[in-house]
Formats: structure tokens, sequence, C-alpha cells
């Protein structure tokens, strides 16, 4: 069956991890990629996520990547990936041969500014990197957007006046950037103890503040599927409509051995969150004070889910009800990479269970 390529029955909002693997099984199951489905992808090139990270990140040094469904019959495999080339140059040309051995058919730039309904139909509008507004008129909307364009930066006292560099993750680029300088890095994730051990012999000073202690786990692998309790508590709260809690709050931090190595140094020993920010630094409310010329915000993400707001799915308590993948006020609505689903195996798993229940709504619609 061929489509008008303005109204696929499916449209797949996003092309990373999750995206692709929704696209796999959709595939699988008999539909046709740029015809029974369409993926819409913002970034410039392959890649999800990763090909803005920082240069400095090496496969195996952060939350292990898993291969996509397939991959295997391309032969390729992250487990066997280069590790001295950065990640984000590895994922994306992974993913760009992935992506033409299964002819996914990815229509990029395109950033999606909103989800609407017209009648019955779902219209899915996008930007297409050249200045143009394009429609597609849909029956079902998968979002796998993830959280890499809603970073979140927490509100302190004296923010606005501080005279140094704010750096958000996303904003990090490389650690000479920061060369002579004093630098706060704030926040417990694995992110933030990256930066930290980039930046040891580069700035002047270092400090590592966290809102709560770190839990070094006697574990040397970084792997989310790990902390059982920390995915029942994103199932939970994304059941619940609630904003979704930190991961690493209920999974702790391994201790591989470039870890155990900084905290026998001293290097990765935190402080308790400052109070307050001042033009020249951060201060505490004992009154400690700590000069600074940066402050590196790795203070995680948040869904991205503004251009869903016209179908109003956000509840009260600050996030979207989902249950088994979808949404609990528009079943039309489905979330990959949302949640419990957020490390690549729970991507990879909600998109074998996504795929077959957008098919049975198709066969019902």
């Amino acid at each position: 069956m061929t489509h008008d390529p303005n109204s696929p029955p499916v449209v797949v909002i996003g092309a990373g991890q999750a995206g692709l693997a929704v696209s796999f099984y959709l595939q699988r199951l008999g539909l046709v990629p740029g015809d029974d489905f369409v993926v819409l992808d913002r970034g410039p090139g392959t890649g999800g996520a990763w090909q803005l990270r920082w240069d400095a990140l090496r496969i195996g040094s952060a939350h292990r990547i898993n291969d996509l469904p397939g991959m295997d019959a391309i032969d390729l495999s992250f487990d066997t990936a280069d590790r001295t080339k950065p990640a984000k140059e590895v994922v994306a040309d992974y993913y760009r041969q992935y992506e033409d051995f299964y002819g996914v058919r990815v229509r990029r730039p395109a950033r999606v500014t909103s989800v609407f309904n017209r009648g019955t139909d779902l219209v899915v509008a996008y930007d297409d990197g050249a200045g143009d507004s394009v429609e597609l008129t849909t029956q079902v909307v998968v979002n796998a957007t993830g959280t890499w364009g809603s970073p979140f930066v927490p509100w302190y006292p004296g923010m606005n006046e501080f005279q140094g560099k704010h750096v958000h993750t996303t904003d990090y680029n490389d650690a000479d950037s920061f060369a002579g300088q004093k630098v706060v890095v704030v926040g417990g994730g694995t992110s933030a103890i990256g930066f930290l051990l980039e930046l040891e012999n580069v700035a002047s000073e270092l400090t590592w503040v966290t809102r709560r202690p770190i839990e070094f786990l006697n574990e040397g692998e970084l792997n989310l599927e790990a902390g059982a309790a920390a995915v029942a508590m994103q199932d939970e709260a994304a059941r619940a409509g609630r904003a979704l809690p930190s991961i690493v709050s209920g999974t702790g931090v391994p201790r591989t051995r470039r870890i155990q190595s900084g905290i026998e140094r001293g290097l990765l020993v935190a402080k308790s969150m400052f109070s307050s920010i001042e033009p020249d630094g951060v201060r505490w409310s004992d009154g400690e004070f700590r000069e600074a010329d940066a402050i590196v915000w790795s203070t995680g993400f948040r869904p991205e889910l503004r251009h869903l707001a016209p179908l109003k799915l956000r509840e009260k308590a600050g996030g979207v009800s989902v249950g088994a993948g979808s949404s609990w006020k528009d079943p039309r609505i489905f979330f990959a990479g949302y949640g419990p689903q957020a490390s690549t195996i729970g991507a990879n798993r909600a998109g074998r269970q996504i795929a077959r229940q957008v098919v049975a709504m198709l066969s019902n619609l």
C-alpha cells in the first residue's frame, strides 16, 4: 500500500536509540519506512544526541551503549567499538550504517515544533531546516525525543549576577576551554565525574558540589539496568504523571578503575551544595566562599515534550501519565525511551513493545 508522503499512518519523532529501535520493529511487523511510517530527526546527522556530546567522551566512559536491534546483521557492536575515537563519531558512524542498511530514510534536519489535533487526525508540524514549515497528517505518533534538548539548571540566588560562565553539559566542548580557571562542577552523575577527571590538570582550581552524598558502588560497570529500584521509581512516576526522579539517586555510581583512582587522589570528594552565587564565586550557608570563573551545571535534563503541549497531556503533578509506553490521556501518542525505558536496553525493549501496540492500533483504526 502506498501512502501520501505527507500523510503517513505513523510518525516517529527522533532517530536516537529509541526511535531507531521502534523503526526496526515496525519494519519487522510489515510497515514500510518512508511509506507506512516516517522518522523525523532534528539533528544535522546521524547519532541522535550522541553527535552533540563533548569531544573527550569515549565509548565505555559513560553508561553502557547497547547495540540497536538487528545491528549484528551488519557486523557491528559497541562492545568491540574503537575506544580511542570520540564516542560521538563512533555512534554517528554506526547509526549511519544502520539507517542505510535498514533503509530507515530519516528526514533531517526536521525540528518538530508542534503536534496537534485537526479533526480526528493528528498533525505533526516541523521546520525542514530551509526555513519552511511542513505538516504531516497521521494517525499515530511515537515520541522518541529523549532529553538532550531540554537541559535542566536549578535556580540559586545570585545566578544572574555571576560574572563568570554558566555552562551546562549540553554546552561543554572540551577541558581546554577552562584552562587556568577556577571551576565549580555541580552534579552527582557520571557526566560531572567525567568533567572533573578531564579538568583535573587543566583548571587552576576545582570544586565539586552535589545536592546529596554520592553512593559509590563496589561494581565496575556503568549499567543502568542493574538499578532495578531506580527503574521502578521511574515507572511509578511515569504512570502517576509526576516529574521523573533522578536515575543517579537510585543507582549510585559504580567504582570503575578511573573513578576509584580519582577517589584515592582526593579529586572526587564532593562538598554539599552551596546556598548562593555571587559575582565572583559561590557561598555556602555557613559563610564559606569559593572563587569561581565558571560553574559547570551537570544537573541533568527533563523529557523534551514542549512540542506536545497542544495535546494537553501534562498532569498537574508535573509529568505525563505513561503506562506500557503509551499516553493514558491519548492512546494515539506513544513514548519511546521515556521514564523506565531511558536506558539503552530499556529503549530496545520498549521499541518492540511499542511497535506491536502501534500495529494493533492501526489494525483497529
